[in-house]
């Protein structure tokens, strides 16, 4: 294992969603297709067991079965990124050992959920998470969520721990985002990720070095070459990328997430299976607003 500050997330990476059985059992053969098809679309990394792959839902075991399937299909192409968020220390420092010990290349922490913890707190919380283990750790911020928040400071504190490399940001606020950007600006071994897929873009241009994206499930091809595009200078083509995501990224408001992405793979001819109760189906008319959407896009019709 490389130091861990050695570590640069970077490029476009899909929170994936976890592909289950009728029955709510995981699908890792499912799991093991999406992942190749997203590879051979272009991605830079694989991130199993987060907010978009229902982790609530899911127990330890399976969490394990969904990072040995990723890690065993991925064969070391890309990084492979696990979540480990959890509502306490002791649990999110247990998932962090197991991903660990199954050989994920970094984790991410979202912040407890339920409970309200101070900045302090989770300066302290994550600072253990971090002193558990040598895994590059990536702190998950997003407050439609959780209610929870990493305030800018605690993350200007966090930062300076050796192995917290990075943090997502899902707020959609993106004065928060710029302001993470800006306060570790001067640390080249910490990072900023855009987790609200309509601001991909605006983060790159700001200094994030990538987004890990619940749209790329869909459509990994449209959202890589927003961050291709602009590695390039290509400025114009990244931004007509961007806007043509959108709607997809709006439409994430039909039904519960995140059973919308699930329905728009069943559109495109991938079977994902349905989400964990009690997430249920789509109602057909929100179904005929995601196909109209997909039309739109040129993914479907």
């Amino acid at each position: 294992m490389k130091n861990a500050k050695e570590f640069v997330p970077r490029g476009i990476i899909p929170a994936m969603v976890t592909p289950l059985n009728k029955d709510e059992s995981l699908n890792c053969d499912a799991l093991a297709k999406h992942i190749e098809y997203l590879l051979d679309n272009g991605v830079h990394g694989i991130f199993v067991a987060g907010t978009t792959g229902e982790f609530y839902a899911l127990t330890k075991e399976e969490k394990r079965q969904m990072i040995r399937t990723a890690i065993d299909t991925v064969k070391g192409r890309v990084p492979v990124y696990a979540g480990t968020g959890g509502i306490t220390t002791a649990e999110c420092i247990e998932l962090t050992e197991m991903a660990e010990e199954e050989g994920a290349d970094a984790v991410s922490v979202l912040t407890p959920m339920f409970i309200s913890p101070s900045q302090d707190d989770l300066y302290e919380h994550y600072r253990r998470i971090a002193e558990s283990t040598s895994l590059p750790i990536i702190l998950y911020n997003n407050v439609p969520r959780t209610g929870v928040n990493i305030a800018v400071k605690t993350v200007e504190r966090l930062s300076r721990i050796d192995n917290i490399i990075a943090i997502k940001d899902s707020s959609g606020n993106f004065d928060l985002t710029s302001e993470y950007i800006r306060v570790t600006r001067d640390n080249p071994y910490f990072h900023v990720l855009q987790g609200r897929d309509t601001h991909i873009l605006a983060g790159l241009t700001y200094g994030a070095t990538g987004a890990i994206a619940a749209t790329s499930n869909v459509a990994p091809a449209l959202v890589v070459s927003i961050y291709e595009n602009f590695m390039k200078g290509d400025m114009k083509a990244a931004l007509d990328a961007q806007y043509r995501l959108a709607p997809l990224r709006m439409a994430f408001s039909l039904g519960t997430f995140p059973m919308v992405i699930k329905s728009a793979l069943s559109m495109i001819g991938i079977d994902a299976g349905p989400c964990k109760a009690p997430v249920f189906d789509l109602t057909e008319k929100e179904k005929a607003e995601l196909r109209s959407v997909l039309e739109g896009m040129g993914l479907i019709g």
